[in-house]
């Protein structure tokens, strides 16, 4: 009987059905897609598989003899040494692995979001720390208490690396930080550090495809704002998930945009002119953002929808300041104006604007130089005069987008693929850059996360359970170090052990030379914030695949019949 009804049960569980209703003469089917469903050790065994496959592709881009990797895509393949990239690319058609592989991809995701750099290392981090719980795990150690047990070593090596950190400021303390997450190309550090010192450490740099063979830096009149567009349907370009409008007609609106005959006045006045639009508002109704996208994909209409910054006066400010720099004016009831009344010397203008969906740059505005510096001296007087924190500060902010300027970093190659890959490293040396100015720096090479490890013989447990999940982050802090050795076809395992037999905190491995060398002096650094970063990522997410007893999956060979709710940017003209 037993064996009996665990295979109706089993069967239940695994097979797909499909179900026939009626209601109201209507009929109508749904479908289920069948699960598997894996327990305790077989399922962690089968996220680990995910995990060790997918990080053994990103180990190989580690450290300054790392290796290329080659994703074949759509089109063309793409060649990189951007750790995030290959991660993203992966994909398993075992779904138990997929599962173990995309919460990788989840922790790279979140280092590069908050860091923008480190995802090699939080991927190698990740991989160590999931490695040893499944075994300590499997060896019957309380799970709860080895959680807690890596939880206070990932406090602990934080708050030494805090301690540790030296602050930059100058540029050629810039330049080293740059020049080692760009894998060692000093060109690109010392034109970053360029860029940095043109337009001030928080200034807006872009990073853009350039024209000729070399790289070239440009600083242009432009504006940042902190918002994005409203719809991912605007998006104009699906690689890099942006919307581009070269030459636009800007509608600058100080309220909620309901009028749908003076909106389309406005379209009008772009099309007659062939001319995109921005259209900068505090909200559009949902029919208008409906009509924006129909006639984009239907009738070709380049326009974007973005929401204005700020709130209250501080929006009321911004839409003026946005205004003068365009030579465009805030349609505002206020002072009496309406849509349907607008003229084209109402809507500003720029040469360029790229929207993504965080935010909105505007570069060379189309407004009067006189106006912006007047503009600029008011905002100084503010800032003079003003007594409280809040509004200096918001002030201070409208002066560096009127004044600041825009650094673009023109990468530069022999063909397509070359600058590709060489834009990835641009990428990630400016994310690192402003990371380190941030935050500060500490010996790089892994060696701040590998001296680290001698706090933790001193950490004070309550049990073993908890010693062994210390233990568990003392070993994962070596890989880092030793994964950069291994891929200088270096003996990895004796380098680590010479390093913790010595005292001095800044002796490391050059990987590039083969040789032991005092890393803050040879320029070889890495960023707190980074490393900070990809640590508390790689041990969240691996504690919670090690904590993990049941995996639910879809059946092999079953495929989900209900749709994706979200939009495909990949299917998007």
């Amino acid at each position: 009987m037993y064996r009996f009804a665990t295979a109706a049960v089993t069967s239940s569980i695994r097979s797909s059905a499909s179900r026939k209703l009626v209601w109201n003469g209507v009929s109508f089917s749904r479908n289920y897609v069948a699960k598997d469903i894996n327990f305790g050790i077989g399922a962690r065994a089968s996220m680990l598989a995910g995990v060790n496959e997918l990080a053994e592709a990103v180990k190989v881009t580690m450290g300054p003899k790392g290796r290329h990797v080659i994703i074949d895509s759509v089109g063309k393949p793409k060649i990189t040494k951007d750790g995030v990239t290959v991660a993203r690319s992966i994909e398993f058609e075992d779904k138990a692995k997929n599962v173990g592989a995309n919460l990788v991809k989840q922790v790279a995701n979140a280092t590069n979001k908050v860091a923008g750099d480190g995802t090699t290392c939080a991927t190698v981090l990740t991989q160590a720390i999931f490695r040893e719980g499944c075994k300590s795990v499997a060896a019957g150690v309380n799970v709860m208490d080895m959680r807690k047990g890596i939880n206070m070593a990932v406090d602990a090596v934080i708050t030494e690396l805090k301690s540790r950190a030296v602050m930059i400021s100058t540029p050629e303390e810039i330049t080293q930080v740059a020049t080692i997450s760009a894998n060692g190309e000093r060109e690109i550090g010392e034109i970053l550090a360029r860029a940095m010192e043109k337009v001030g450490k928080e200034g807006v740099i872009t990073v853009s495809d350039g024209n000729t063979m070399e790289n070239e830096l440009e600083v242009v009149e432009g504006m940042k704002l902190a918002r994005g567009y409203i719809s991912p349907y605007f998006v104009t370009n699906t690689k890099t998930r942006e919307c581009e409008l070269e030459n636009p007609l800007i509608l600058i609106h100080e309220k909620k945009i309901s009028d749908i005959n003076g909106l389309v006045r406005v379209l009008e006045i772009a099309l007659k002119r062939s001319r995109p639009v921005l259209i900068v508002a505090e909200d559009l109704e949902s029919e208008l953002l409906n009509m924006l996208v129909i006639n984009k994909h239907r009738a070709g209409l380049k326009v974007c929808a973005v929401k204005a910054p700020g709130f209250g006066d501080n929006r009321r400010a911004n839409l003026e300041d946005l205004a003068i720099l365009t030579g465009g004016e805030v349609i505002s009831e206020e002072r009496g104006m309406s849509l349907d009344r607008v003229q084209i010397d109402m809507l500003g203008t720029a040469k360029k604007i790229t929207i993504s969906v965080d935010d909105t740059l505007i570069l060379h505005g189309g407004g009067d130089k006189k106006l912006i510096e007047e503009r600029c001296e008011q905002l100084r007087t503010a800032i003079e005069k003003s007594s409280a924190m809040f509004d200096k500060e918001k002030a201070q902010e409208r002066l560096s987008k009127l004044s600041g300027g825009v650094a673009v970093f023109k990468v530069g190659g022999s063909s397509e693929a070359e600058v590709a890959e060489r834009k990835d490293r641009v990428t990630d040396a400016l994310n690192a850059t402003r990371a380190a100015v941030e935050e500060g720096i500490v010996p790089g090479g892994g060696v701040a996360l590998l001296y680290a490890t001698k706090i933790l013989k001193d950490l004070q447990t309550t049990n073993e359970d908890q010693r062994r999940g210390v233990e568990i982050i003392e070993n994962a802090l070596k890989a880092p170090t030793f994964i950069i050795a291994s891929n200088a076809a270096a003996d990895a395992a004796l380098i680590v052990g010479k390093l913790l037999e010595q005292d001095d905190p800044n002796l490391g491995y050059d990987a590039a030379r083969g040789e032991y060398v005092d890393m803050v002096k040879a320029g070889i650094v890495d960023p707190v914030k980074v490393i900070r970063t990809a640590l508390l990522d790689a041990a969240s997410v691996s504690l919670l695949l090690t904590t993990t007893e049941a995996a639910i999956v879809d059946a092999r060979g079953q495929n989900n019949p209900l749709k994706n709710r979200v939009p495909n940017m990949n299917a998007m003209p």
